[in-house]
């Protein structure tokens, strides 16, 4: 049975990338009947940051990518999943790897290392504990059995390294979406599998983790791509059968230089995390893909399409639909440059095709975050808005700043384009307008925009000097839904108020100026 895991560190808020590999997990287990379990990995506690963990599960619970197993989901039959839960583990195959002769205690102080560092600096090279190097280091292949033996007994601060194959071979293993890999065992170093606090590294616990949760595919980062030969010598020398390895391409700055970052997306005002973020000790904020007004099944369309495609036109897919296309030979290779207008544009295509009363469940919270109008207490009332606005509107937050006029009243007006068109002369026939247009039986955008156009036939003036006047005096704004089916919205009396308060505002704003007066020059 196919297994898979996303398997996150809690050191802060959870980049884009890391949805991107849930997702890429969920859709895989979904299309072979699997598991798609959650796992924190949080052994090194220096980098822990409180919070972070309920932030991984509620991000992963906003975006609909749902483990089945896990920590936050629901004990299968491998709990715990949080690493900190389960130290009395791995020791025990540390040992067996010191045992099988694939492993050794080193007992370098780090001023040893410094300083052998420092050595290859000024030869203007780079040190590493491998093969060539671990012959002159302090560690149990090159001391004495009895001194080992006593430094262990004097509990002497150590660690355990993996022992790296010597000479001119190789590791190869197969990856699903690069195809055969191999390294050399001269690019490859003696990492740390049991730091000197007995707590194990990343390359320990993962493994063993795997191993005991019966993971069958490792489907993870490019990032790891080069630690898989040492995982991959680690499975080998424990004789377990290794999982099925793919690694994802980077996602990339928009100009494709360098992986996407959170100094990137505050540098270029881009979201890259799903749920917004306070770190609680620094104070630092993260902005969300939620607060910004993303809906969650559209930050899942857009994230799929990172690095992935179908293999059709198709841009606009559901969840269900990624499921039944998903295959890694769809994966590129490279990594996949960030395209915010993409993203934006995707969210669009599902707000135009969200029904009328779910959309504005949506955007009811976005409005009420901004006012507390008694208008929001009217569900029709907020429904119709949400109508007018649909078509024109990106982001769920545009509803309030393309719509701030339906729940307030006018604060500011276009005064540039009511200094261009507002003509003082014509002020008397703007107030007969605002009668002829209100004394009307049934007050509905057809009838008004009927009258407005007997109006404009009988007095003179052209669709050009009225329309945009009722526009700014309605809203305060040049752009925006008809005015007529605003007019309607706001009805009779609103819609009479607006417009005399705004024509008078108007004759202020074009109000000519005072004559200079002959005496002034001299002044």
């Amino acid at each position: 049975m196919t297994r898979v895991r996303f398997a996150p560190s809690p050191t802060g808020a959870l980049h884009i990338g890391g949805v991107r590999t849930a997702l890429y997990n969920y859709l895989f287990a979904k299309q072979q009947g699997g598991d798609f379990l959650l796992r924190v990995e949080d052994t090194d506690q220096t980098r822990f940051v409180p919070g972070a963990e309920e932030y991984i599960i509620a991000a992963l619970k906003w975006c609909g990518v749902l483990p089945n197993e896990g920590l936050g989901f629901g004990d299968g039959t491998h709990a715990p999943y949080r690493q900190s839960d389960r130290m009395a583990i791995y020791k025990k195959y540390a040992d067996e790897l010191i045992a099988k002769g694939w492993a050794y205690y080193a007992f370098d102080t780090p001023d040893e290392l410094t300083a052998k560092r420092s050595e290859k600096e000024a030869k203007k090279e780079m040190f590493a504990y491998n093969a060539v190097t671990r012959t002159a280091m302090r560690n149990s292949l090159t001391l004495p059995a009895d001194e080992v033996a006593q430094l262990l007994a004097e509990n002497a601060p150590h660690v355990v390294r993996f022992k790296i194959p010597e000479g001119d071979g190789d590791v190869r293993f197969s990856d699903l979406i690069r195809g055969s890999v191999s390294y050399a065992f001269a690019q490859l170093d003696d990492k740390v599998l049991l730091k000197g606090d007995g707590l194990p590294t990343y390359h320990l616990a993962h493994l063993v983790d795997d191993y005991l949760m019966q993971i069958t595919h490792v489907i993870r980062g490019e990032e790891w791509l080069n630690s898989a030969p040492l995982h991959v010598l680690i499975y080998r020398a424990m004789d377990w059968k290794e999982p099925i390895f793919a690694h994802l391409p980077l996602i990339m700055r928009p100009d494709g230089n360098g992986k996407l970052s959170k100094r990137d997306g505050d540098r270029l005002g881009i979201p890259v995390f799903p749920l917004h973020f306070e770190h609680p000790v620094t104070g630092e904020t993260a902005t969300g893909y939620d607060e910004t007004g993303f809906l969650p099944e559209a930050v899942i369309n857009f994230m799929a399409l990172f690095g992935w495609a179908p293999g059709d036109d198709r841009e606009i897919m559901s969840l269900d639909d990624m499921v039944a296309a998903f295959s890694f030979e769809k994966i590129n290779k490279a990594g996949a440059k960030f395209d915010y207008a993409k993203a934006k544009w995707i969210n669009q295509q599902y707000i135009l095709k969200m029904p009328l009363d779910e959309l504005t469940t949506r955007v009811l919270p976005f409005l009420q975050k901004n006012t507390n109008s008694p208008k929001l207490n009217d569900l029709k009332y907020t429904t119709e808005v949400v109508r007018l606005l649909q078509e024109r509107c990106v982001l769920l937050t545009e509803f309030w700043t393309q719509g701030t006029y339906f729940f307030e009243g006018v604060k500011t007006y276009d005064e540039a384009t009511v200094a261009k068109k507002w003509k003082t002369e014509n002020s008397a026939k703007f107030d007969e307008l605002i009668d002829f247009v209100t004394d009307i039986d049934s007050f509905t955008a057809a009838n008004f925009e009927a009258r407005v156009k007997s109006f404009i036939a009988s007095s003179g003036l052209k669709m050009g000097d009225v329309m945009p006047m009722l526009r700014i005096a309605l809203t305060g704004r040049m752009s925006g839904p008809s005015v007529a089916d605003v007019a309607a919205l706001f009805g009779r009396v609103e819609t009479q108020k607006r417009l005399s308060a705004a024509f008078k505002r108007f004759n202020k704003v074009v109000e000519p100026e005072k004559p200079i007066e002959i005496n002034d020059l001299d002044k």
